[in-house]
């Protein structure tokens, strides 16, 4: 994903011109997620303290480190139709984080009393550094959340996952992707032949006793409870132990497009909106990123946004904890208006 570090709206652009249709797999069409909107004007979020209207930009202190994301890397086995990184087969413009390179973040992050490392891609179990990664996470006591889609380098990995849930139970959680409760919107998205081995993996887990959650989401004009239930109904009819209800377990996110139009965030904003900079993401979390081409891996201040220079804190979590201004369409319509966050 080689947009140029400073722009917003190229999010979606893959590294060095690769794009998802370079995988078999990837849908046809548009994704059924698609932002309706106009487009983004080029005046906004370009300036890091001041909206296009001239107003000063919302800003959000580091409250303290809750959640600590590992992004392993962009490579993935799917090409889905609205990866806000472009994750694929081929897409390595996030490399592979080794454990080595890891460690000092580890340690860094147990000295000031983080208690959650997550771990997102691409595909996490596609980098061969991961399992042991994961390990040397629950052994120093942090809980651990992965994020994955359930489906072939999962399962190659089942005697080690068995293993771990016996050493750490709960403390390990698998939040797994099914985009949809259907399977023709969530194919539709993540492509022909993803629905299966989803919905294997996620009763593979289940009948194993592993900790479990589910990501999510809604087409446009879906009720939040009607897609609750249907999904509620899914997880029954397939006998998967995960609580529909329950917004911590079927986590349903809102929509990104960084080309839609939105709002800009102001100061002002909090108070309009009855919220607070402690509520947004970027209050408790960052990520650790190695981009392809950098010497070594980097903090961005947001799971979302690896790319965007004004979004790169700095080679260490000391470094990375000054105030992060709200200057991406992202922060808008996920975080803030969307009321989002990848954290568990």
């Amino acid at each position: 994903m080689a947009q140029e570090m400073g722009g917003h709206a190229g999010e979606a652009a893959a590294a060095d011109g690769v794009s998802r249709v370079a995988s078999r797999n990837a849908p046809a069409g548009p994704s059924p997620f698609r932002v309706e909107a106009p487009a983004l004007p080029v005046a906004k979020f370009a300036d890091p303290r001041w909206t296009a209207a001239g107003e000063e930009r919302a800003r959000v202190p580091l409250t303290r480190l809750e959640t600590l994301w590992l992004n392993t890397g962009t490579l993935c086995n799917l090409a889905c139709a609205s990866c806000y990184i472009e994750s694929s087969p081929v897409n390595d413009a996030l490399v592979y984080l080794t454990r080595a390179a890891a460690l000092p973040f580890l340690d860094e992050a147990q000295t000031l009393g983080t208690s959650e490392i997550g771990f997102t891609g691409g595909e996490p179990f596609m980098n061969p550094d991961f399992l042991p990664l994961l390990e040397e996470t629950l052994a120093r006591g942090f809980d651990a959340l992965v994020l994955s889609n359930a489906m072939k380098p999962m399962r190659r990995h089942e005697a080690a996952l068995l293993e771990l849930r016996e050493r750490y139970g709960a403390k390990l959680v698998l939040r797994i992707s099914l985009d949809h409760h259907s399977q023709a919107v969530h194919e539709g998205e993540r492509g022909p032949r993803s629905w299966g081995p989803a919905m294997q993996g996620l009763r593979w887990l289940s009948e194993n006793g592993f900790s479990l959650a589910v990501a999510g989401r809604m087409v446009p004009g879906e009720d939040e409870r009607e897609a609750r239930q249907h999904y509620a109904a899914l997880f029954a009819r397939e006998g998967i132990a995960v609580d529909a209800l329950d917004p911590a377990r079927l986590v349903l996110f809102p929509e990104m497009d960084a080309a839609a139009d939105i709002a800009e965030i102001t100061t002002g904003c909090w108070s309009i909106l009855g919220k607070s900079p402690a509520d947004i993401m970027c209050a408790t979390s960052r990520m650790v990123v190695h981009r392809k081409g950098e010497p070594g891996p980097r903090i961005a201040a947001c799971t979302l946004i690896p790319y965007h220079r004004d979004f790169d804190l700095g080679d260490s979590l000391a470094e990375a904890s000054g105030d992060v201004a709200l200057n991406h369409p992202h922060c808008a319509r996920f975080c803030v208006l969307g009321g989002a966050s990848c954290s568990a």
